[in-house]
């Protein structure tokens, strides 16, 4: 019965031909000629409606690459698998580790207040900082740590250091509140964290926020190297590959940034064709 109708209203039926199309081909792209010719519409009805659609969240398109697919207001009504999810976070962590040429990967917290790894890429030669799945990380792990708790409320940061504890790793490390509370405010101002040799003294990292449908934190992607080819010259730039490597994360699997965060400046860079 509701296609039925659907048939009666032009602008209707075209859009359901045009969800159903980009559901057959998700999650690859599907170029705006390729819905025009196989679905015999007209081009600038096409585009009219995608724009309509896009606006609601329901179709998206990807920088620097033609074409559409399904957006994420219609991955959360309709649910994304988690392999689905994983396949996502796995091309952009391994766009994202070529870029730099260091380690990438994703880490989901664990009961006891520490972080696993779920997720990796690196190059596989040379000599470099390597992460593997299923490693751990403590509390206190300086970067992560801070990627996760920046968008926490301050009363629930309170009661996790509390909890847990601000570990001395190096002596550049941040163990005091009033420290911490300082560095979180700054990672909310620059959309990622840094840690140079605060870990470890042959060590600089990167880390930002993967947010789920509720705006909230579920996992961090980070990047590790040698402080020798990553510290104060390079950090932000490094910074900056990791933060639009979690922001395409949390678009393409149907996530939804805090108020502000989204409004970050984000330089295009090849995004994957998942």
């Amino acid at each position: 019965m509701t296609l039925d109708l659907a048939t009666n209203v032009p602008a209707v039926s075209a859009a359901i031909k045009i969800i159903e199309r980009l559901a057959q081909g998700w999650p690859e792209l599907v170029a705006p000629g390729t819905l025009v010719n196989e679905l015999k519409l007209n081009r600038s009805t096409c585009y009219n409606i995608l724009a309509v659609l896009e606006q609601a969240g329901w179709v998206t398109s990807r920088d620097n690459s033609p074409g559409w697919t399904l957006g994420p207001k219609l991955l959360v009504l309709t649910g994304i698998t988690d392999n689905v999810r994983n396949e996502i976070a796995q091309q952009e962590i391994e766009a994202t580790s070529a870029e730099l040429g260091f380690v990438v990967f994703i880490v989901e917290r664990e009961r006891g207040g520490g972080y696993r790894v779920v997720a990796a890429a690196e190059k596989t030669t040379g000599v470099r900082v390597t992460v593997s799945v299923g490693d751990g990380f403590p509390f206190a792990a300086p970067a992560i740590m801070q990627a996760f708790l920046a968008w926490t409320e301050p009363t629930e940061v309170e009661r996790l250091v509390g909890d847990y504890g601000l570990t001395q790793f190096t002596e550049k490390s941040i163990t005091t509140l009033e420290e911490l509370n300082a560095a979180l405010s700054r990672v909310r101002d620059k959309g990622y964290s840094e840690s140079i040799q605060q870990f470890n003294t042959a060590q600089g990292g990167v880390a930002a926020p993967i947010f789920d449908s509720n705006g909230r934190v579920t996992q961090v992607v980070c990047s590790l190297a040698f402080s020798s080819q990553l510290n104060s010259a390079n950090v932000d730039s490094a910074g900056q590959a990791v933060r639009r490597c979690a922001q395409v994360i949390t678009r393409r699997s149907g996530g939804t940034p805090p108020i502000g965060y989204g409004s970050l400046p984000v330089a295009n860079r090849h995004i994957g064709q998942l």
